[in-house]
C-alpha cells in the first residue's frame, strides 16, 4: 500500500465521530486542537464527553448513527465496536467523497491517523499503513527522547527569521541556500544574535572581489564579532589557519569552499606566497574570501605579508579583529594584564623572538607582563635567558594551553621552575609571566612587596 503523508488544515471545518466510548475519546483529544468542528453521533457517551458537549467544546447528538449525519461533513470517524456501523460510516462517506476512518478496521479507511511527536509547529507523524499501530507508538516515545524541549520556540523564531529573508532578498539559489543555512544555526533572544544578522543582512556583508583579514578569536565561537560571524557565513572561500577551530568553521555555509592554509609546529602544507596566490586568484575571479586568522589577524599572523601583497595586485582587502589569545589566557588565568599595582606596560612576542639580548634593559621591565606566543614545550632556555637579564626566580608564571575551549588548562608556575613545569602543557598554549599573572588572592601583600622592592 502505497500512501502519501499530509498534513491537513480542519480548523473550522466540520467533522463526524460516530462513537463515544474510550477509543472515541483518544480521538477526540487529537482532533480538538486542530480546531474542527466536531459533531459526536452516538446513543450513549462517556462522562468526559458529555462534560464537552455540556462546555460547548463538540455536539453530541443521543442516537444511533444515519447516513445523514455525513452531510456537509469535511471527514468522518468510526470508533465504534461494531464492525456493521464502522462499515456503514465508510460506504456513506464513499457515496459523499468524503474521506473517512474506521479504528482498527484497514479495509474501511481512506486515511490513517500517524502517532505523532510535536513541538510547537514541528510535527512528526509516523504511520505504519495501519500494520502496527503499537510499533509506531513505540517509535513515537523514541524520538520524543530524543527532540529538545525548546524546539518548539526555536521553531517559531525560525519562521520569523525565513519570512524576513522571503521579504528582503531576490528569488534564486543564493536564497536558498541562506534558507537552509539559517536551519543549521541556534537562535537566540538577543537582538544581536548572529542568526538573525545574517538572515537580515545576507550576503550583501561580504563583496565579491574583496579579500577580508578577519580574527577568528582563540577558537570559541561565542567570542566571534558579530561581523566576523557575517562574513564567514557568507564568503565564498575560506582560508583558515590550522588552529581555527570546527565550531567556527561550521559557521560557513554550505557552499562556500573551506581550505585549511596552516602550519602546525613548524610544517608548512602550503607557502605564504600559495596563500597570497589563493586569495589574489580567488578574488580576481569575483569571489568573496575570508581570510580567517586565529587570535587577531594583526597580531604576529602575517597580515602585513598578505596586506601587501594584496595592495601590490590591487586587490580590495578589510580588516576585521578578532578576540586574541592573549585576552583568552588573562581571562582564563584571572588576572588583568595591566593591573595597575604590578604591571605599567605589556610586551608581546613569540617564542622565537622572546629571548632578549638586551639584558640591561630587561631589569627596569620587571613591572611589565610579558605574553609569549607560541613558547614551544621545552621554556628551560628562555627562563635562564630572563633570570640572567635580572628577572627574579619566584617571577609568577601561567602557561595557558587551548584557552577559551573546552581542553582548556592553566599551569600556575614561577620563572624558576618554569622549564620543568611547562614540560607537561599542551600546545597550543601561551605563556604570562609577571607579579599581575599571580594568583589574586594573594595580590595584595605581592604588589606592597613590589613595591618595597622597587624601593630599596
Amino acid at each position: 500500500m502505497s500512501l502519501l503523508p499530509i498534513f491537513l488544515k480542519l480548523d473550522g471545518r466540520p467533522g463526524l465521530l460516530v462513537g463515544a466510548g474510550a477509543v472515541a475519546l483518544e480521538k477526540i483529544g487529537t482532533l480538538l486542537p486542530t480546531g474542527l468542528r466536531l459533531r459526536v453521533v452516538a446513543p450513549q457517551a462517556r462522562a468526559e464527553i458529555r462534560a464537552l458537549a455540556a462546555e460547548g467544546r463538540v455536539e453530541w447528538i443521543a442516537r444511533p448513527f444515519a447516513p445523514e449525519d455525513l452531510d456537509g461533513q469535511f471527514l468522518a470517524i468510526a470508533a465504534t465496536d461494531v464492525p456493521e456501523v464502522n462499515e456503514a460510516v465508510h460506504r456513506a462517506a464513499a457515496e459523499r467523497g468524503i474521506w473517512s476512518n474506521s479504528v482498527d478496521d484497514i479495509p474501511n479507511c481512506d486515511f490513517f491517523f500517524g502517532s505523532i511527536v510535536s513541538r510547537g509547529d514541528l510535527q512528526i507523524a509516523i504511520s505504519t499503513a495501519g500494520e502496527s499501530p503499537a510499533l509506531a507508538q513505540r517509535l513515537r516515545r523514541e524520538i520524543d527522547d530524543q527532540l529538545p524541549d525548546d524546539l518548539g520556540p526555536w521553531l517559531a523564531e525560525l519562521g520569523k527569521l525565513r519570512r524576513e529573508v522571503l521579504a528582503t532578498h531576490p528569488r534564486g539559489e543564493e536564497r536558498r541556500l541562506l534558507l537552509h543555512e539559517l536551519a543549521h544555526r541556534d537562535i537566540c533572544n538577543s537582538p544581536l544574535c548572529e542568526t538573525k544578522q545574517v538572515a537580515r543582512k545576507g550576503r550583501a556583508a561580504a563583496l565579491p572581489g574583496t579579500v577580508y583579514l578577519v580574527g577568528a578569536g582563540p577558537g570559541d565561537p561565542d567570542l566571534l564579532t558579530v561581523k566576523a560571524v557575517r562574513l564567514i557565513a557568507a564568503a565564498d572561500v575560506i582560508l583558515h589557519d590550522d588552529l581555527v577551530s570546527q565550531a567556527i568553521l561550521d559557521v560557513a555555509s554550505l557552499h562556500s569552499a573551506v581550505v585549511n592554509v596552516g602550519k602546525r609546529c613548524g610544517i608548512k602544507a602550503i607557502t605564504q606566497e600559495e596563500i597570497n596566490a589563493l586569495m589574489i586568484g580567488s578574488a580576481r575571479a569575483g569571489r568573496s574570501v575570508v581570510r580567517l586568522k586565529s587570535g587577531d589577524p594583526l597580531l604576529f599572523g602575517r597580515a602585513g605579508e598578505e596586506m601587501a601583497a594584496l595592495a601590490e595586485s590591487g586587490v580590495p582587502f578589510e580588516i576585521v579583529p578578532g578576540v586574541s589569545a592573549a585576552f583568552a589566557a588573562a581571562a582564563a588565568v584571572g588576572c588583568s594584564l595591566t593591573h595597575r599595582d604590578w604591571a605599567s606596560n605589556v610586551i608581546f612576542s613569540t617564542g622565537h623572538h622572546a629571548q632578549s639580548h638586551n639584558h640591561a634593559a630587561l631589569p627596569a621591565l620587571e613591572d611589565a607582563t610579558r605574553v609569549v606566543y607560541m613558547p614551544g614545550r621545552d621554556m628551560m632556555l628562555l627562563a635562564e635567558e630572563w633570570m640572567a637579564a635580572g628577572l627574579p626566580a619566584d617571577l609568577p608564571c601561567a602557561v595557558v594551553s587551548h584557552a577559551a575551549q573546552p581542553e582548556q588548562s592553566v599551569l600556575h608556575t614561577t620563572l624558576g621552575e618554569l622549564g620543568r613545569a611547562a614540560a607537561s602543557a599542551e600546545a597550543p598554549s601561551l605563556l604570562l609571566a609577571g607579579w599581575a599573572v599571580r594568583k589574586i588572592t594573594a595580590g595584595r601583600s605581592l604588589a606592597l612587596n613590589f613595591a618595597a622592592a622597587n624601593a630599596q
